[in-house]
């Protein structure tokens, strides 16, 4: 097992008697971009949700950075989570939506506006702070939402399937932008996609999640 990083050991999840994963185990290194490809329904936002910590595994085991975070609840593990189609809350401006974790953690106001605004920096919407979430393109949204990931500086950031919806020319020139946003930040990061071509765009290594799995080797 590294000592810094993700890994994940013969995670397996059932839920009401139907098997979701089987013996999953990868490990990604520290800084390190992995994209794990599989079809619609094959357990790919299951495994990144129990790296979450929002599903509890049925066995196995996930550390970060060597320490055991199995059982430990979500918001101590130190990962940021972009869920599908971005999920934005539609009460808060872009700003609240990149502020809420810093919210949560109590960071003084001066400093989560100096945090909102570098990170709207980085993610190439800069002044965009009070726009109306239902006013943003699809490509808008998705930055936003990557820009919420990454604001309590998470250990892992996790993207399941972060550019579905959009056409196939801005998927693209969003994925060379989300590789870029990730490597700034330094952070460690899976992302799930069916999309070959998205994923090699962006990751640094690529997976199948059949390959991940004990059925298989």
């Amino acid at each position: 097992m590294t000592t810094s990083g993700l890994d994940v050991r013969f995670v397996s999840v059932a839920i009401d008697g139907r098997r979701i994963l089987h013996g999953v185990s990868l490990t990604v290194a520290q800084g390190e971009i992995m994209a794990v490809l599989g079809p619609s329904g094959s357990g790919k936002s299951t495994l990144l949700r129990v790296i979450a910590g929002l599903v509890a595994p049925t066995s196995g085991t996930v550390a970060i950075d060597g320490a055991d975070v199995t059982t430990v609840p979500t918001h101590r593990r130190g990962v940021g989570l972009v869920f599908q189609n971005n999920q934005l809350f539609p009460h808060l401006n872009v700003e609240g939506n990149i502020a809420y974790g810093l919210h949560i953690a109590r960071m003084p106001s001066v400093q989560r506006r100096e945090r909102v605004s570098e990170l709207l920096t980085l993610v190439g919407l800069p002044g965009f702070g009070s726009r109306d979430v239902a006013t943003l393109s699809g490509g808008e949204a998705a930055r936003v939402a990557l820009a919420r990931s990454l604001a309590t500086t998470p250990r892992i950031v996790l993207l399941d399937e972060p550019l579905s919806g959009l056409d196939h020319d801005l998927r693209y020139t969003l994925a060379d932008d989300v590789r870029r946003v990730v490597r700034t930040a330094g952070s460690t990061a899976i992302v799930v996609t069916h999309d070959p071509d998205e994923a090699r765009r962006i990751a640094d290594r690529v997976v199948t999640l059949a390959e991940l799995s004990s059925d298989t080797r």
